[in-house]
């Protein structure tokens, strides 16, 4: 089980991506509009660079919904391999047999 601080910060982290998406995606398109005048452009990315940094999405870093883990972690499913294995070995993943020989 990770520690519920870092769970926590994850959790905040997510909130905070969501709460500045637009503004952000906004800010990047004027950046990346080659007809704006350069000093509009710069406003723009002194503005997106004051934004807080925990609002970009590459700092989101995916974990196990059901025990907070970082590493080794199935993107369809949302869980990590040891909870992968304990689920199927209950049966609670449809279509996941455990094989066994």
């Amino acid at each position: 089980m990770a520690k519920k601080s870092m769970v926590a910060r994850e959790n905040k982290r997510q909130k905070l991506v969501a709460r500045y998406a637009a503004k952000r995606a906004a800010l990047k398109e004027i950046i990346n509009d080659k007809d704006k005048p350069m000093e509009e452009r710069f406003r723009a990315s002194l503005k997106l660079a004051e934004l807080p940094r925990n609002s970009s999405a590459t700092r989101l870093h995916n974990r196990c919904q059901l025990t907070g883990r970082p590493h080794a972690y199935y993107r369809k499913l949302k869980v990590s391999r040891i909870m992968l294995r304990e689920l199927g070995s209950f049966g609670q993943i449809p279509g996941l047999v455990k094989s066994s020989w």
